[in-house]
């Protein structure tokens, strides 16, 4: 409990001031929420402080107004202090002036990049650390704020100097402080969140090691690879270091290893590719930088070998049968090659996969040729050539078949059945030849797809017993049957057999699409049942509270809109549509609409509408009869030769006259009047002139 109040205090802490802040962050419109984002360092009497902002625009405002670094003191003594103790350690943190960037820009590189993206008239980059290969980025503040915020994550003392970063050494181990680092720009000009961090001394941590650091030693390069993406939190860029005896080591670039692609979720390791010479024993490690400018311990050292690849492969071209078991091979391959390599080693398989086993080892560098005597009735061979240096290549797969290459007559009169159970029964004619040792089966639910073939071995029998689910969507079964002969040769597929299943699946639902109410008509649109075997679709309507569905369209075509133009104003109508296949089996209805058919059309006319002058009481007093009872008002409009017609007061529908006493005489007066409705319905305008 202790420590939940500890962490709900420092957000208290934190975010004190917002309430203020909140008024006006609430009255500008704003495309994305634009803050600061803090980070923090222990080290053994201070704690150093990072900042950045997550926009171009806010980045280039707070050059100019600054940042406000405050600290808040929340426990002493691991106590919770009644009030946090609050000083500001900085009130305008900013990047420095440009005449003291002046003498770091020939000997700093990171600081020539944040000086010219802070303060240069035009910016391009190129040279440094390989950032030409950055994408160019399509705005020039963009390219400013990104290669800004990426050099000053390089270089502490850069950060400090482009208004980044801030060094507390004012700090005490008694104590854990909440850091909080907001925006000196006025809201008027654009609200940005703060950020903060919550920590003490006694949060330090030792550096870790990097993870994952592996090797792949190739022809005259090793690839180095590490997961950045573990410690992406705490390292941003790394040094990468070489050595020959495994003992003194030196780092391969001056400049730090980095990417700006980091945020990527797609990637999460390193890669780096050194050049090296074969034969020589190398050995690598890295070491990581932090934001701060602080280097982690090395990673395990991973040593290897530089191995030339063999530059040739071996081509079988020829077999020579010497009777059914045996063969001669021939291959070809280059002469330059017979110093590269110790000797040939012949493989087979029964199969083209990777289950090949070696026959023949040690056949001599210069031979070209092998006699093997132990033939099957189908045999695949590759030959190896193996490499002085471990670096073997293979040839490409040759089939070998002796005597008996003549495949079977593929297999006719397929025919067969389905039951209500799902059990399927197909048979065939037998084939004629001799040497026919049984069929495969082979079964698709589509006509379109690969068939898979549902026997291990060849079947002897020429019938085959099957079984099916019977409620799925597919209302076929595909079946094709080959014949295979004692050599393995095998026929070509036969026709298809084509089983339909008993139908006890209904057909998918169709769904609306889109709907409109036009002119108190109601327009459906849907999309029909997707399944093959329907035969109608039927729409049912509903209207206000009916309980039951009528039916309203039948459609035997690919039809697949509709028309209501029965309905009335101010009705409520459901829809839902129906799929029936050719077995009549009924889809569930579609997802139901429901729309009301708004009231639309104009109130009647106000009729007698009449202006008469009354000398006696200086009014003009209007009059007029309407028998519509919808009408819930009239509005009274009127105008004259110098004003123009505006409404001047609106009655309720129970009264029929009025006096305007509002007159100058020799004025020529132009008076309207509406009924208005309810529903917000509205009669024609019905006009009287008068002159007083």
């Amino acid at each position: 409990m202790k420590l939940k109040f500890l962490i709900i205090l420092v957000f208290t802490i934190i975010k004190a001031s917002y309430a203020q802040e909140k008024a006006a962050k609430d009255s500008i419109p704003v495309d994305k929420k634009i803050g600061i984002e803090v980070i923090a360092r222990v080290q053994k009497d201070k704690i150093l402080l990072r900042w950045a902002v997550n926009d171009p625009l806010a980045w280039k405002k707070l050059n100019t107004y600054g940042y406000l670094v405050e600290r808040y003191t929340v426990t002493r003594d691991n106590k919770t202090l009644p009030k946090p103790e609050k000083i500001v350690l900085t009130q305008v943190s900013k990047p420095e002036a440009v005449e003291l960037w002046e003498k770091l820009i020939d000997e700093n590189d990171n600081a020539a990049i944040v000086a010219q993206a802070i303060y240069g008239e035009s910016f391009e980059v190129g040279g440094t650390d390989n950032l030409q290969s950055i994408v160019n980025l399509s705005q020039e503040n963009e390219q400013r704020f990104t290669f800004a915020l990426f050099s000053a994550d390089k270089d502490f003392e850069i950060a400090k100097k482009a208004g980044l970063g801030f060094e507390d050494k004012t700090v005490k181990t008694n104590e854990k402080y909440a850091y909080r680092v907001s925006s000196n720009v006025p809201e008027v000009e654009m609200h940005i969140d703060y950020g903060g961090i919550f920590i003490g001394l006694k949060d330090y941590e030792p550096l870790p090691k990097p993870m994952d650091f592996t090797a792949h030693f190739m022809d005259k390069n090793a690839m180095l690879s590490w997961n950045y993406k573990m410690l992406s939190h705490i390292y941003g860029s790394y040094y990468v270091e070489r050595s020959t005896d495994k003992k003194n080591f030196k780092r391969v670039t001056d400049k730090p290893y980095t990417s700006l692609n980091q945020q990527n979720e797609n990637n999460s390791k390193f890669f780096y590719a050194d050049s090296i010479a074969n034969s020589a024993q190398y050995s690598y490690r890295i070491q990581g930088i932090t934001s701060f400018g602080e280097l982690g311990p090395y990673s395990e050292i991973i040593s290897g070998k530089g191995k030339s690849i063999l530059q040739f492969v071996p081509h079988l071209t020829i077999k020579e049968f010497k009777d059914e078991k045996t063969v001669n091979l021939i291959w070809e391959f280059p002469e330059e090659g017979n110093d590269e390599i110790t000797s040939f080693e012949l493989k087979r398989s029964d199969h083209d996969d990777d289950k090949y086993v070696t026959v023949i080892k040690n056949i001599p560098s210069k031979a070209r040729n092998v006699v093997y005597n132990k033939l099957n009735a189908a045999n695949y061979f590759i030959l190896t050539a193996i490499g002085k240096n471990g670096s073997n290549k293979s040839s490409f797969p040759m089939l070998v078949q002796p005597v008996d290459s003549i495949p079977p007559a593929k297999p006719i009169g397929l025919e067969g059945v389905i039951d209500s159970l799902g059990v399927v029964k197909i048979k065939w004619t037998p084939n004629k030849e001799k040497d026919v040792m049984g069929y495969r089966i082979y079964k698709a639910y589509n006509p379109n797809e690969e068939y898979s073939q549902l026997t291990i071995s060849p079947s002897e029998p020429n019938n085959y017993e099957d079984k099916v689910v019977i409620k799925s969507l597919n209302s076929k079964v595909y079946y094709k049957v080959i014949a295979v002969d004692t050599h393995y040769n095998m026929s070509a597929f036969s026709e298809p057999l084509i089983l339909k299943k008993p139908d006890v699946v209904p057909p998918t639902s169709p769904i609306f699409s889109n709907y409109e109410i036009i002119d108190g008509s109601i327009f459906l649109e849907w999309i029909n049942s997707q399944s093959e075997d329907v035969a109608i679709h039927q729409l049912y309507r509903k209207e206000n509270d009916q309980n039951d569905w009528s039916l309203l369209y039948e459609t035997k075509n690919k039809e697949e809109k509709y028309q209501d133009k029965t309905t009335v104003e101010g009705n409520t109508y459901h829809y839902a549509i129906f799929a029936k296949d050719e077995s009549n089996l009924v889809s569930n209805p579609s997802p139901e609409v429901a729309l009301v058919v708004p009231k639309s059309s104009l109130l009647n006319s106000v009729k007698g509408f009449f202006a008469q002058p009354n000398k006696v009481s200086n009014t003009i007093d209007l009059s007029w009869e309407y028998s519509d009872k919808n009408a819930d008002n009239f509005e009274i409009y009127k105008g004259s030769d110098k004003e123009p017609l505006q409404l001047i007061q609106v009655v309720t529908g129970n009264v029929k006259r009025l006096s305007d006493p509002t007159i100058t005489i020799n004025t020529n007066y132009k008076y309207g009047i509406r009924a208005v409705s309810k529903d917000g319905r509205m009669s024609k305008m019905d006009f009287y002139t008068v002159k007083f």
